[in-house]
């Protein structure tokens, strides 16, 4: 279980000298549109790319939409993804847009860091379940979500600041909903917090039942014996490590229930392509990325009447986070009405 006696610390140092306030917002991913974010009094940081900085007085904006790359970390390319959608929403110049960069160089992944830097954990139970920092053993991925929103939701810096959507798209996807259940920031932050999910491999399960073969219903799950993991924590809550250990699973579950979420599914997201999870507890919860979502949302509306979850299905998208977010119908998910 990691430690929360350290409170994540809003910290902020830039990666450029920002020009006067009103000036036009980044729209390139380049050094001059990044920030550093300390995590832990100046001795940790993390990267993000954002379109206007994240310190400086700001009353045009009224929106923050916050992007999680998936498995490549390629956050440069949400951020440009997350740009062309502001610009077919007409939303550019009154959101605050960030993509964080979860570096890694563990494991298979390879990232060059800078100094200070925050290695996140690349496999396994790694960044996008919460997990713990390969070089600070105290700090998980999701303090860092944790120190961004708080940052972002000080009145000081965009006192018109009116709504937050938190998305991910693949691995991202599967961050941001499991962030979605077991942060403890969501209502302390003043600003209303949305949550879209974008074609995961896999959720995190509250109890033991899993779909049927024919996807049309749900049944405690019967093959424990050979998939032995379906039910350990990403996929459910067995064995939670990280930032979600310090929630009782009756938290967990209302957090999961109560919590606005959009699940935005690829209607053509159905090939084991681009990172698929084919172990055996992603294939518990069904054949494709698409099925997997549609069952999840069926289940939590069924079993747990969840009041706040509702699906919406992305014409002519596969597995593609720039088809997705640039859809028509995700432009007002991404960016809600004033």
């Amino acid at each position: 279980m990691i430690s929360r006696r350290f409170a994540p610390l809003v910290f902020v140092a830039f990666a450029w000298l920002p020009g006067p306030a009103g000036a036009a917002p980044c729209a390139t991913a380049t050094p001059a549109c990044t920030e550093w974010i300390g995590l832990r009094a100046g001795s940790a940081r993390s990267l993000v790319y954002r379109n206007v900085p994240l310190t400086v007085r700001n009353e045009a904006v009224t929106r923050a939409l916050v992007v999680v790359h998936g498995q490549g970390r390629d956050a440069d390319n949400y951020f440009r993804s997350a740009l062309a959608a502001a610009f077919l929403a007409g939303a550019l110049e009154d959101t605050v847009i960030i993509a964080p960069r979860f570096a890694s160089n563990a494991g298979s992944c390879r990232d060059v860091l800078s100094a200070d830097e925050v290695n996140w954990a690349c496999s396994g139970q790694s960044w996008r379940s919460g997990a713990a920092a390969v070089n600070q053993k105290t700090l998980t991925s999701y303090d860092f979500m944790d120190t961004l929103l708080t940052l972002v939701a000080r009145k000081d810096t965009f006192p018109n600041l009116k709504s937050i959507v938190l998305t991910g798209h693949s691995a991202g996807g599967q961050y941001v909903s499991r962030y979605a259940m077991a942060n403890l920031v969501h209502d302390t932050l003043g600003v209303p917090v949305k949550y879209v999910v974008s074609n995961p491999s896999s959720y995190g399960y509250p109890d033991a039942n899993r779909p049927t073969e024919d996807g049309k219903g749900f049944k405690a799950f019967d093959d424990a014996r050979n998939c032995t993991t379906y039910d350990r924590w990403p996929y459910g809550f067995n064995d939670r490590v990280g930032y979600a250990a310090q929630l009782t699973d009756q938290q967990l579950t209302k957090q999961l229930v109560t919590r606005p979420t959009v699940y935005l599914l690829g209607e053509l997201d159905i090939l084991p392509l681009a990172g698929f999870d084919s172990s055996c507890p992603a294939m518990a919860q069904g054949p494709t990325r698409l099925a997997r979502g549609q069952a999840f949302a069926a289940y939590m509306a069924e079993r747990y009447s969840a009041p706040h979850h509702t699906v919406v299905q992305v014409p002519l998208c596969g597995h593609n986070a720039r088809c997705m977010y640039t859809a028509e119908i995700a432009l007002p998910i991404l960016f809600p009405a004033k």
